[in-house]
């Protein structure tokens, strides 16, 4: 007796030899999460001067001058700005103290908190607060500063990009030093 073998079409000979290459690999497995490191370089500081006051700032940043009154501290590699604006104080300390106050706290509605961090430079007549906003919250950051006297000025920090806390959080970190950096260096004339 003979065994007769039908003949394979090679269509069917080609897709029975795929399957049995793809079935003998390994098990695929997701690729773990791993944390973007984000590293900003230490630079020098430039001085800005304005007819009323004057502050160093960051050297990475570029400063735009928007009138006597306001400008933009400008990072375009971070895609950032500090907006600070300048008033003068003329018996309405309260209002512009209310004014600033209520622009912080009506980031509350997307914040997940709002931390305010007193600032006192006796020797300077500096004195005003700063602000830590944590969560997806349009600004990260905002300030104020007076002399309680004759001037005052407010900043605030923007992002142009959607705000989300955990994107932009090593970001702000840094823009906060220079915040800071603001507030200490800050002279009235």
């Amino acid at each position: 007796m003979y065994l007769k073998f039908k003949r394979v079409k090679p269509g069917f000979t080609i897709l029975l030899s795929t399957v049995f290459l793809l079935g003998c690999k390994d098990n695929v497995l997701p690729k773990p999460k791993a944390m973007l490191r984000l590293e900003y370089p230490d630079s020098g500081t430039a001085v800005q001067e304005m007819p009323d006051y004057k502050f160093e700032y960051n050297q990475q940043a570029k400063i735009k001058i928007k009138n006597d009154e306001s400008l933009i501290v400008d990072y375009p590699k971070m895609r950032a700005n500090i907006y600070i604006t300048y008033k003068r104080v003329d018996g309405n300390l309260d209002k512009l103290l209310s004014d600033a106050q209520k622009l912080t706290y009506e980031h509350v509605v997307k914040a997940d908190g709002i931390d305010p961090k007193d600032y006192v430079n006796k020797e300077n007549k500096v004195y005003g607060t700063f602000y830590t906003i944590k969560g997806n919250a349009a600004s990260p950051a905002q300030f104020y500063l007076t002399d309680s006297v004759s001037h005052f000025l407010t900043g605030s920090l923007y992002f142009s990009v959607k705000p989300n806390y955990d994107s932009v959080l090593p970001a702000a970190a840094y823009l906060e030093q220079d915040i800071r950096r603001i507030m200490e260096t800050l002279r009235w004339k």
